[in-house]
């Protein structure tokens, strides 16, 4: 059976650059990819990632969070390289 209706969660994400709590909202659609999100704690903010919510605060400079962000992008490229030589 497949759903027809967007799933909206409440979840909590760490700013990816000082691990400070967000709470953000996230809309996922029925095949499980995220369709937006948006930050619901006052003084942050989601950042555009395709697959998982990503949130930082608003008092990071951009070129702190696009640090922060490429960190993370080739932590979970490391992983995915990882999950690859497994199969």
């Amino acid at each position: 059976m497949m759903k027809s209706e967007n799933d909206f969660l409440a979840e909590r994400h760490g700013c990816i650059v000082c691990a400070r709590i967000i709470d953000v909202l996230a809309v996922y659609a029925p095949d499980g990819r995220l369709v937006g999100c948006t930050a619901t704690s006052p003084g942050g903010h989601c950042l555009k990632e395709e697959r998982q919510p990503l949130a930082a605060c608003d008092t990071h400079t951009e070129e702190e969070i696009d640090a922060a962000y490429k960190r993370w992008k080739s932590r979970n490229d490391e992983k995915s390289d990882h999950e690859q030589e497994d199969e």
